[in-house]
């Protein structure tokens, strides 16, 4: 049986997979950006044990990757996001960045909730 502490990550790691394929190549624009990351946001939330979720869209680098129509597919090159899982009182918090030019996604935190607190 895995620990809390592992399930707590696999259901990062879940929520990681479900929001980048789930919205990734959406058309997005500057003007669009930001109710596009309240969607996502609202959108993960919603999956068991998911605490919080924080979505950043670079919208400086959508305006200058735009094609004639004014938007590009959303892809992890304009995205920060965290993740914050709280899983029988062990909170797993995952991030993605760009590094290197690749959007990885990390494990950043796993830990009792009273130990943060």
């Amino acid at each position: 049986m895995p620990t809390d502490a592992e399930t707590a990550a696999f259901e990062a790691g879940i929520k990681f997979g479900a929001l980048y394929h789930q919205f990734a190549g959406t058309p997005v624009s500057a003007d669009s950006a930001d109710s596009l990351a309240t969607a996502i946001e609202e959108s993960i939330e919603n999956q068991p044990y998911a605490r919080d979720v924080t979505v950043s869209i670079d919208t400086d680098r959508l305006e200058k990757a735009a094609d004639e129509h004014g938007y590009v597919e959303l892809t992890g090159e304009y995205m920060a996001v965290e993740v914050v899982v709280d899983y029988d009182g062990i909170e797993a918090v995952a991030e993605m960045s760009m590094v290197d030019g690749y959007p990885l996604m990390e494990l950043t935190t796993v830990e009792a909730r009273n130990a943060r607190e």
